[in-house]
């Protein structure tokens, strides 16, 4: 079962982490054809720097999950490092259960916004709903949630290792 779980967690993790890199190229494309358009052309693209903004928020929500399976965002070192093992183990368990308290608040609030957001055009795209902006939060925040218990399950303490 847990070797079930690392193996679709290191999937999803994986699939995650190929959006957000996905969106950062779409991002710096964009980036750079709004400069020439802007500034060579003399004709800018408004269209661009909302499909920018909505990529660079897609990326974010979507990498965020790879930092949690390597238990680099919420992390208590100096505590970690001082602890007896069987301290280690429930140090493990309280920053599992905070960060999916936060996620579910993020989640929570995120479909809340989405919903809310589904009659709401973007200014400046107004063909795009507002939807596709706020619903990266619950989707990144799923995808967390299934990285956060993999870090529980089979902890990667890189971090730990190469801090000084």
């Amino acid at each position: 079962m847990k070797n079930t779980f690392l193996r679709l967690e290191r999937w999803t993790t994986g699939f995650a982490t190929l959006v957000a890199c996905l969106m950062l190229v779409i991002a710096s494309s964009l980036g750079m054809f709004q400069i020439v358009t802007r500034f060579v052309l003399e004709q800018p693209a408004e269209w661009s720097e909302i499909l920018i903004r909505l990529s660079l928020i897609w990326m974010v929500f979507m990498g965020i999950p790879a930092a949690f399976r390597q238990g680099a965002m919420v992390s208590v070192d100096v505590l970690y490092r001082w602890s007896p093992i069987k301290v280690k183990r429930i140090l493990d368990w309280v920053v599992c259960v905070a960060a999916l308290a936060l996620i579910g608040v993020i989640i929570w609030w995120g479909w809340d916004y989405a919903v809310r957001g589904q009659v709401q055009s973007m200014a400046g795209l107004e063909s795009i709903s507002m939807f596709w902006g706020y619903v990266a939060m619950p989707i990144g925040g799923l995808f967390c949630v299934i990285g956060i218990i993999g870090n529980l399950l089979d902890p990667q303490r890189e971090e730990l290792e190469t801090a000084t």
